[in-house]
């Protein structure tokens, strides 16, 4: 009977007045494969360069980085403490969450007042995401902050459903929390508080519940900004940075289309039709949503148009919307439900293979210009083992005063831990939150630099002999699956006859990427 009722509710109008139905159980069936399907794949190829970064950042646990707030480098710190250096222990918080996110995605439907078939198809919809699976596949921020965007959704839902101004407290908790994963959540909160003070739903919605979540919030970033204001506020130059290589107009049309691959290509019928349930529905609050959506997407697409991603939280709403705002529509016409699921098979089906680690290795070349996750987990221990090699060569007094140096955080993070065992010392990095860390040996005479290939790091051998009279090429950079990822190319460089002390170039040395 809750099935026939939700066909009669297909045109969303005063969605959820009444009783909603227990959450279908196959949600958490979905919610599991993902999990399973991100584990099973977990140790193949190798560590991603975000994955390297942030086992480094875990030695070094602080209250905050440049590039992200704390909680993610400390779950990398909890996976070397329980399974040391292992792709899989790194990557099973990424596959909670992204298992967690399918649930949420569930739960939003129930909380449209959608029935069983709804939340199934909302958790399918969400399950078959490529920006889920990538995201699940790689212990940076993006999957928890997709879990966190789409829990604030669901919690305001909620109230916009039932009036109860108590869950602020907890959507407060939630953006905070968030934001200790990532600063786009504390944007998202932002922009939904301005959305209700400015907008109808002030009238009914906005009380002093909502600004103790406001506080809430605030005190759980309390450290970040402790640790930002200490440097300079470093995230504010990492932000200018980002936007000018990743934003402009000429990176908008990349947004816009970007946005299409959000979802599996199949289900973005769901979500366009979750922004018109939500706009049709006569609540206030959920109408929010939608102004959130417009706003976030046109600020995005100006300043960081090229980081497609960054909505990829909000979305998961959207399917929810979409999945109980069409379930009449879809059921009314079986063929049309078919339609949708044999094409979300197929396009999920594409995209497992070009987000995730399916195909063998010396296959995903071709992959790489579409996502490059999958080539960016390639060929690291090649380049531990080249920079030990020209490490070793080096006659024993003068490697007594030398360093390793990284131009990119990703080479830092593989020799620091991939060479650990291999007798590699430290490596100093020049980007982000690694600069921080210092030269290594001030004093160091000899530098051997490691640095990416030419399209990513151009002219580097020149910016290298600014502060060296001497540098030769020892090596150059490859992997075996001959993928072009960001190393390809590079080189390894052995400098000596600094022209100044190492130590007093470091100041000149920092980049923010």
């Amino acid at each position: 009977m809750a099935d026939a009722a939700d066909v009669g509710r297909a045109d969303g109008a005063g969605e959820g007045a009444g009783r909603i139905v227990p959450l279908d159980r196959r949600v958490l069936v979905v919610a599991g494969v993902v999990f399973v399907v991100l584990m099973a794949l977990s140790s193949r190829y190798g560590f991603h360069r975000d994955e390297l970064y942030f086992l480094d950042s875990a030695r070094h646990l602080q209250a905050s980085y440049v590039d992200q707030p704390a909680l993610a480098p400390l779950l990398a710190r909890v996976s070397l403490s329980l399974f040391g250096v292992s792709e899989a222990g790194l990557r099973l918080w990424p596959a909670l969450a992204a298992a967690g996110t399918v649930v949420v995605g569930g739960l939003t439907a129930r909380e449209f007042g959608g029935a069983r078939r709804a939340q199934l198809l909302a958790a399918i919809a969400t399950g078959t995401m490529p920006v889920l699976l990538g995201s699940g596949h790689v212990a940076n921020t993006t999957s928890y902050e997709m879990l966190a965007w789409a829990a604030i959704a669901l919690v305001v839902v909620r109230i916009g459903r039932t009036g109860d101004t108590r869950w602020w407290l907890a959507a407060g908790a939630l953006v905070g929390l968030g934001a200790e994963f990532n600063h786009l959540a504390a944007i998202f909160g932002a922009v939904l508080l301005a959305a209700v003070l400015l907008g109808p739903a002030r009238r009914t919605v906005a009380d002093r519940r909502l600004l103790a979540g406001a506080v809430i919030a605030v005190l759980f970033v309390l450290p970040d900004l402790w640790w930002q204001a200490r440097h300079g506020w470093a995230m504010f130059a990492m932000t200018r940075a980002l936007n000018g290589e990743h934003g402009g107009a000429g990176n908008i049309l990349t947004w816009i289309v970007g946005q299409l691959s959000m979802s599996c290509l199949a289900m973005t019928v769901l979500w366009v039709a979750g922004l018109r349930f939500l706009r049709r529905s006569g609540r206030p609050l959920w109408r929010c949503l939608v102004t959130a959506y417009a706003v976030l997407f046109v600020l995005f697409a100006v300043t960081t148009g090229a980081q497609v991603y960054y909505l990829g939280g909000l979305y998961v709403c959207l399917l929810a919307a979409g999945a109980v705002g069409l379930d009449g529509w879809l059921h009314s016409r079986p063929e049309r439900l078919r339609g949708l699921v044999v094409g979300a098979a197929v396009s999920a089906a594409l995209s497992a293979v070009i987000v995730l680690p399916v195909l063998p290795s010396s296959s995903v070349a071709w992959t790489y210009g579409t996502s490059p996750i999958s080539g960016e987990t390639l060929g690291w221990p090649q380049l531990v083992g080249t920079v030990r090699q020209v490490w070793a060569g080096l006659p024993p007094g003068q490697r007594a005063n030398a360093v390793v140096f990284a131009a990119d955080y990703s080479e830092a993070g593989a020799v620091n831990e991939l060479g650990r065992s291999a007798g590699l010392p430290t490596a100093a990095g020049a980007q982000n939150t690694d600069w921080w860390w210092g030269s290594g040996n001030p004093h160091a005479t000899t530098v051997v630099a490691v640095a990416p290939g030419p399209e990513y790091a151009p002219g580097y051998a020149a910016h290298l002999r600014h502060y060296f009279r001497h540098v030769r090429v020892a090596a150059t950079l490859s992997n075996p699956a001959g993928v072009h990822n960001i190393e390809w190319g590079g080189h390894v460089y052995v400098c000596t006859g600094p022209h100044r002390p190492w130590g007093t170039m470091w100041p000149e040395l920092r980049n923010y990427a």
